[in-house]
């Protein structure tokens, strides 16, 4: 009887070790970094861009300002850019706003 009661009390950590396991191996794919697999390798850190900046999401006019690439996100990329004080700023942009900038003289160094 008191195996029994024994077994009893361990029901619940064995059925509770057994969710855990069958989480861990079907979740376990959602822990890799996906930022690296969900986009190709059209930019990498450091590399001269050009930001195609709108003042206002209504506006027509595309102001190209001159970036580097700072990081790299699965949904966005943070560039430098150098604002009128010869300061540098880092902004989040969406990656369809960048093109590839390929002229030697862009940014100083910092």
């Amino acid at each position: 009887m008191q195996a029994k009661i024994k077994q009893m009390k361990n029901f619940p950590i064995a059925l509770m070790t057994l969710i855990l396991l069958i989480n861990l191996v079907v979740s376990a794919p959602s822990w890799a970094d996906q930022t690296q697999l969900n986009f190709s390798s059209d930019y990498f850190i450091g590399q001269k861009v050009t930001w195609l900046y709108k003042a206002r999401a209504d506006s027509e006019k595309i102001q190209r300002i001159p970036a580097q690439v700072v990081k790299l996100g699965s949904k966005q990329i943070q560039i430098k850019v150098q604002n009128k004080k010869n300061e540098f700023i880092n902004r989040w942009v969406s990656r369809d706003r960048l093109e590839v900038d390929k002229s030697e003289n862009f940014l100083q160094k910092s």
